[in-house]
């Protein structure tokens, strides 16, 4: 039997059916104020079958955390109706339901935050044009954050889903506090390596205890993280392989690499051996399942990510195509991402609902 349609068992004792995960994306199909559309919901819906489990996009905790228009919000209870029946539907065609929870910190903008300046580690902008310089966050606003992620996990519980994603990725607020270029405090929140992982390591814990009070049944907990970063000072491999290493031994279920090629390769020559993917793989020692993801588009992208992790999860693919899933698992001809690219480029600068909805009709 191939891995790609093998179950995969998960440390909290959770079965997927099998080791596919529909990557968290951005959809911007929110209303405004962070209420999820109807038009959202059959986006995932349809997504959700024959697959493992699907990882919704960024839904954010807190209001200043807010980091573009349309995006799912779960930092109030006013919420738990809509994404309720979020988690019914994707349930309802087989999936694990998973919900990723998310902070922007300096990455979030003005017109998001309603003119309210951002927030992070530290008063450092992103290195990136027209990039606000945010507001450090007090030590008692930190814990704010803290328990805001912790009430934002029980509203997922209360919704339904079958768990959550941390996103610690892709250079928000999470990510913020690990990398020494954005976080220069030099109190107990930064400054070692330790210290900035002092956020990470009381985030985790505090979410786990949750889940473990209040969920009634085994709930998954999933990490997402970036491994490098090209800022200077930035995360480096060195740093992540402490991150995985510490992370593996709490009570999470899975680590997601975020990354946009799945068998890329580190930036250092220290680590150009094998693969960014390959060096977590063998940290983590089977002490938790890796989640491999960038660039997956046939059973062969699957079957070589599998390699080297537990999980594979594919994005721009599904996009495109809300089968691929079952055609993967059924060795039936999948689109290319080479055509899903030409039809982006065409499309530039429309939503992604936009984009769904003309490829649609391209394929009737």
């Amino acid at each position: 039997m191939s891995k790609v349609t093998e179950s995969v068992q998960l440390k909290n004792g959770v079965t997927l059916k099998n080791p596919l995960m529909l990557a968290p994306m951005t959809t911007q199909l929110s209303f405004f104020n962070g209420i999820i559309t109807e038009d959202e919901i059959t986006y995932y819906k349809n997504r959700s079958k024959d697959l493992g489990a699907l990882v919704t996009g960024a839904a954010n905790v807190q209001f200043i955390g807010k980091g573009w228009p349309g995006e799912l919000g779960v930092y109030d209870d006013k919420f738990i109706p809509g994404l309720t029946k979020l988690a019914q539907a994707i349930k309802g065609e087989g999936a694990k339901a998973i919900l990723q929870i998310f902070h922007g910190g300096r990455m979030s903008t003005l017109t998001a935050t309603e003119g309210e300046t951002p927030v992070s580690a530290s008063a450092v902008p992103a290195e990136r044009p027209d990039a606000v310089t945010p507001r450090a966050l007090t030590g008692e606003e930190v814990l704010t954050v803290i328990q805001d992620f912790k009430r934002a996990a029980i509203r997922a519980i209360k919704a339904g889903f079958d768990g959550i994603e941390i996103h610690g990725a892709n250079t928000y607020l999470i990510q913020q506090f690990f990398s020494p270029h954005s976080n220069r405090r030099e109190d107990e929140w930064g400054g070692s390596l330790e210290k900035r992982y002092h956020f990470i390591d009381v985030l985790v814990d505090e979410i786990t205890e949750a889940v473990a009070k209040y969920a009634e049944s085994p709930f998954i907990v999933g990490y997402r993280f970036s491994p490098e970063e090209y800022e200077t000072p930035g995360i480096r491999m060195a740093d992540t392989l402490y991150l995985v290493d510490h992370l593996a031994e709490k009570p999470l279920d899975y680590l997601h690499v975020s990354l946009n090629e799945y068998d890329r390769l580190s930036v250092e020559k220290d680590y150009q051996e094998k693969t960014i993917l390959a060096y977590i793989h063998q940290k983590a020692n089977g002490r938790v399942p890796i989640v491999g993801v960038g660039g997956v588009q046939t059973q062969a992208d699957v079957e070589h990510v599998l390699e080297n992790a537990e999980l594979s999860a594919v994005g721009r693919a599904m996009v495109y195509d809300p089968d691929w899933a079952g055609k993967v698992l059924n060795k039936q001809p999948v689109h290319r991402l080479e055509e899903i690219d030409e039809q982006v480029r065409n499309l530039r600068g429309t939503s992604l609902w936009d984009f769904v909805q003309q490829v649609r009709l391209d394929k009737e």
